[in-house]
């Protein structure tokens, strides 16, 4: 009785009974919950980088396997970890371009320490010791000096690539503790060079890792909380107690040093150390690119290191793909630009649908 008196009113309100309301909810829900995932910050690339593999994998018959797993990781891992340090960067409505010379930089620094008889994990912190005075330097400049960070990280840039040409002789030299040893068991890598680089998903780990931490940083804690509080409106943030300076020149070492920390692995991976600027401001550029497609703001204020992973690996699974295909290396940079800019524009699309739903 209780319970015929309770549902007739709601009913009546609804104008039906209580079953025939929920139904139209039901029907929606699978819509509803598409739209939430496209209208995330990362939801667009997502898709863009899912469909992308899906036609490679169609087209072609080895894409989709783990001997051409292995070969995409070198094309992803790197870029998503030097696109993580950039996000903070960006995010502030800075730059850094200077992560091209710490890339190249930072091997020869290592080769340098272990040529003057100290070990190898000790080589390493020191090298991004000098990444991270680097970064000091960069954030300084910028911070307190007031000079544009785009300025300044690019005569750091050719600075770090002179010196490099100039204490290497412009000679491609051996990584120290990346050689392959031979034993009775047949030929193997060395610990380190396993760890450090050479293991087949050596870096793969190191990537996952320092984006986890990363995102994490960003988006639990208070250093997150102030850069992105710098980022949006900085005279607002030093009026709440924010030091604006301390969390720029922070996010500058962050990323000097991530980048350092990349050459390293890098040049264990390929048991060289190679002085060629031209190579490091690709990868520069490919960084920066993984974090704007994976949608960070240049103007600052917003930004995910989760987005800039998945838009490392858009870069990689495109550049494979491409390869696999025997696409013409005159043609490469071409596909590759097109791509970008689709990526940025259906970006671009998500970003005013998010506005319009009141999403940020």
């Amino acid at each position: 009785m209780s319970g015929s008196d309770d549902e007739s009113p709601v009913a009546a309100s609804a104008g039906g009974p209580a079953h025939e309301r929920r139904a139209p909810r039901t029907a929606v829900a699978p819509l509803t919950l598409i739209r939430q995932v496209l209208t995330t910050r990362e939801g667009s690339i997502v898709v863009i980088t899912v469909a992308l593999t899906v036609y490679f994998s169609l087209s072609l018959s080895v894409f989709f396997t783990t001997s051409n797993f292995e070969n995409l990781l070198p094309y992803f891992a790197p870029y998503a970890m030097l696109a993580a340090g950039e996000v903070f960067l960006m995010i502030n409505g800075e730059i850094d371009l200077s992560i091209g010379g710490c890339y190249l930089f930072a091997p020869l620094m290592f080769y340098e320490f272990h040529g003057g008889g100290i070990p190898l994990i000790p080589c390493v912190i020191l090298a991004l010791i000098v990444c991270m005075g680097i970064g000091v330097f960069n954030g300084f400049v910028t911070a307190v000096l007031g000079v544009n960070s785009f300025i300044t990280t690019l005569g750091t840039l050719f600075t770090l690539e002179g010196l490099t040409l100039i204490v290497s002789h412009a000679e491609q030299l051996e990584m120290p503790g990346a050689q392959v040893t031979t034993n009775s068991t047949g030929n193997h890598i060395t610990s380190f060079a396993s760890a450090f680089g050479a293991g087949t998903y050596s870096e793969l780990f190191w990537a996952l890792g320092i984006v986890l931490v990363m995102q994490v940083a960003l988006t639990r804690t208070r250093w997150g909380l102030h850069t992105i509080a710098v980022g949006s409106n900085r005279i607002a943030a030093a009026e709440a107690g924010v030091k604006v300076r301390a969390v720029l020149i922070r996010n500058f070492v962050v990323c000097s040093t991530l980048a350092g920390f990349v050459g390293i692995l890098e040049a264990v991976r390929s048991n060289s150390i190679t002085p060629d600027p031209g190579a490091a401001n690709s990868v520069l550029l490919d960084a920066i690119a993984a974090a704007v497609i994976g949608g960070t703001l240049l103007a600052g204020g917003s930004g995910t290191v989760v987005g800039a992973m998945i838009g490392a690996l858009f870069l990689g699974v495109l550049q494979d793909g491409l390869a696999i295909k025997g696409v013409n290396a005159d043609y490469l940079d071409f596909y590759l630009g097109v791509a970008i800019l689709v990526a940025m524009l259906i970006n671009r699309y998500v970003g005013r649908v998010r506005r319009r739903s009141g999403l940020g």
